[in-house]
């Protein structure tokens, strides 16, 4: 009988991302922003218009993986990956959110910041691009979600010291129990991560107020 085997290929994709200002001499921050778990880029975009002005630009990439999430009414959502072959996938978008910044960084003025914000599933999916490609960061935002605890940062502690981390969290946020937040702490103790925590009055959301309000201490 007849063997099956199973191989991999690599292929051209188109990618779709979202943008809110503009790449100029003016940005003093380029954010890439990555959406939570079903989300799209268009839609995770709007909520950073309450701290749009000419010096931040945003980049918005979307995840490679589209589905139906809500078939009935024909709602579309996308995703950053699964356990199915998961390291061709994190490689995939490890790359693809570094051609992003590589494209967009020389169009901004030559000390611009790169500002890494991560939401939900984002959050896991910004820290595997840096601990695969160590791109220069100035800072991450990671808001409702948590370490990958599958990394050793340790290792990477020289370049994680020069990176300003922070997470945020609603205190009546559904996916995260007080259990994960503990976890949470424990492995940023193990792993000798510098994590401020912030936390405010909501659930699993990213709230426009709360950003807002504490941007000055987050980039």
């Amino acid at each position: 009988m007849p063997s099956v085997n199973h191989h991999q290929t690599y292929v051209k994709k188109t990618a779709y991302y979202s943008t809110l200002g503009e790449a100029n001499a003016k940005v003093k921050y380029l954010w890439i922003v990555c959406h939570g778990y079903g989300q799209l880029s268009s839609q995770i975009i709007h909520k950073f218009s309450s701290i749009a002005t000419e010096e931040h630009f945003f980049i918005a990439p979307e995840g490679l993986s589209r589905f139906y999430w809500n078939e009935a009414k024909g709602q579309v959502g996308s995703s950053w990956m699964t356990k199915q072959d998961r390291l061709h996938e994190i490689a995939d978008y490890s790359n693809y959110l570094q051609g992003l910044v590589d494209q967009y960084l020389p169009l901004c003025q030559a000390d611009t910041k790169v500002v890494a914000f991560g939401f939900s599933q984002g959050v896991a999916t910004v820290w595997r691009w840096m601990m695969d490609k160590r791109p220069s960061l100035h800072a991450l935002i990671m808001w409702a979600g948590m370490t990958p605890e599958d990394l050793d940062y340790l290792q990477a502690k020289n370049y994680l010291s020069t990176i300003a981390f922070s997470a945020i969290y609603g205190t009546q946020d559904q996916y995260l129990s007080e259990e994960r937040v503990r976890f949470q702490m424990n492995l940023e103790i193990e792993q000798q991560l510098d994590i401020k925590h912030f936390t405010f009055d909501g659930n699993h959301i990213i709230d426009r107020s709360v950003l807002k309000e504490l941007l000055p201490s987050l980039v």
